[in-house]
């Protein structure tokens, strides 16, 4: 292989990762249009590795092509996400509940203090970090489920909920306080050792109430009437 097919997939990696970190950071919002010379120009590159990584976007589902528009950036699909979120809260809780009996003091203590990082993260709200934190939150409590099936699923809803980009805490930035609250809360059961039903169902309940702040924000409301 020449130095220069090389060099040429080095930049289209790095395109890739460019233009994927503004779409996921909201720097490219729905709809905005991707020029490709534009990019490549703001990148330094020429327009092959930029064409090469919005193919790769377009495949992720992030990009889409418009007959006499071009490549836009794709919006957040509601049913999809809908149904991402359903099956998130049943495998997600019930990995919890079947890791609870397996997270010991110290990832108690780790969790805890990801979940501090998310209570100062309020202070000047950034969604995606957030989210990210979040994640790593979940994460500590779920990781040790010993049902590789059920972990799997759960690992891909996840990797749904990232090629959807949704920071939900975007769209509903008052559910991040209520978010916290109930980590603390979720910490506590784990760690009184209560029943795997009683964790399941704070898992569950948890996710499914993210998603019903963003189904309540998105649903036009009826007009209300004068008197």
């Amino acid at each position: 292989m020449t130095e220069a097919v090389l060099a040429a997939g080095s930049k289209s990696q790095q395109a890739y990762d460019a233009v994927k970190a503004r779409i996921v950071e909201g720097t490219y919002t729905p709809g905005y249009r991707l020029v490709l010379g534009s990019i490549a120009k703001d990148l330094g590159f020429s327009v092959v590795p930029v064409r090469e990584a919005i193919r790769r976007l377009e495949a992720e589902g992030l990009v889409k092509f418009e007959r006499n528009v071009g490549a836009t950036v794709a919006g957040i699909d509601p049913t999809e996400y809908l149904y991402t979120m359903q099956t998130l809260s049943i495998v997600e809780g019930a990995a919890t509940a079947l890791s609870a009996p397996l997270v010991d003091a110290a990832a108690i203590a780790r969790a805890r203090a990801v979940n501090e990082e998310m209570r100062e993260c309020l202070q000047h709200f950034d969604p995606v970090r957030f989210t990210r934190l979040n994640q790593d939150f979940h994460s500590i409590l779920f990781e040790r489920c010993p049902n590789p099936h059920i972990l799997d699923l759960v690992h891909r809803g996840w990797n749904r909920l990232a090629a959807l980009r949704s920071s939900t805490f975007r769209f509903v930035p008052g559910r991040a306080r209520e978010s916290v609250e109930e980590h603390e809360g979720l910490l506590q059961l784990i760690e009184s050792g209560a029943d795997a039903d009683s964790i399941e169902k704070a898992a569950r309940l948890h996710r499914s109430a993210t998603l019903d702040a963003y189904l309540a924000q998105s649903t036009p409301q009826p007009a209300t009437r004068g008197h």
